[in-house]
């Protein structure tokens, strides 16, 4: 079936990815409209973290086409850059700066609207105002990660979220709340393609990918 420019999402013709020498998938298609999202699975190794870096602009693909809205993806455009969310599983965050800075500075390089009220909200939202002047050194793995939390509660004006690995080391709590933040995304017309080991808690059933279908 093909989809209309009003109902296109994402979508993904032919991609083939290496990493080195080695081709990791060949001939990958996808599509994801707004409204769902994929669960990106498959070994250590097998291309996860390098598709979705690929979708972002942050890696060149051997070959293929990526498509945004019926139309080929630009990384240049702006208009791009301001529809899309992408979190690695190691984000850049600064030992030196305390939850606060932290957040603040990603949401300034995101191009998001970061006012000291959004802050807060944000960082009580995750559950991590106690701990919202404490160095991130200073931080455990699941604090750690709930500030990435923080950063999606705030990013649903944009559209497509490419997330890697975004429920290690959340507990039961955190990743309820990963499982709202997808949900809420998804009910305003977001989209997500996300790698993870583990089942999320969302209401919204996935779709689901395995790259060792498109091996070479």
């Amino acid at each position: 079936m093909t989809l209309s420019v009003a109902d296109a999402g994402l979508e993904v013709r032919a991609l083939a990815c290496a990493a080195g020498l080695r081709t990791l998938f060949c001939a990958l298609d996808l599509r994801i409209a707004p409204g769902q999202w994929t669960m990106l699975v498959g070994p250590n190794g097998s291309g996860k973290s390098t598709l979705l870096r690929t979708l972002a602009g942050l890696a060149r693909p051997l070959s293929g086409k990526v498509l945004w809205r019926g139309a080929p993806r630009r990384v240049d455009d702006a208009e791009w850059r301001a529809q899309c969310v992408y979190q690695g599983h190691a984000p850049g965050w600064k030992d030196a700066f305390d939850v606060r800075e932290n957040l603040s500075m990603q949401l300034a390089i995101d191009g998001l609207p970061a006012s000291s009220g959004t802050l807060q909200t944000a960082i009580e939202r995750v559950g991590l105002a106690r701990q919202s002047r404490l160095p991130f050194a200073r931080l455990s793995a699941g604090q750690r990660r709930r500030v990435s939390l923080a950063r999606l509660s705030c990013s649903h004006a944009r559209k497509l979220w490419l997330l890697d690995e975004p429920g290690t080391a959340l507990d039961a709590d955190a990743l309820g709340l990963l499982g709202t933040l997808i949900d809420a995304h998804l009910r305003e017309g977001g989209l997500a393609l996300i790698a993870t080991h583990q089942p999320l808690p969302c209401a919204a059933i996935p779709t689901r990918l395995s790259l060792d279908d498109a091996r070479s």
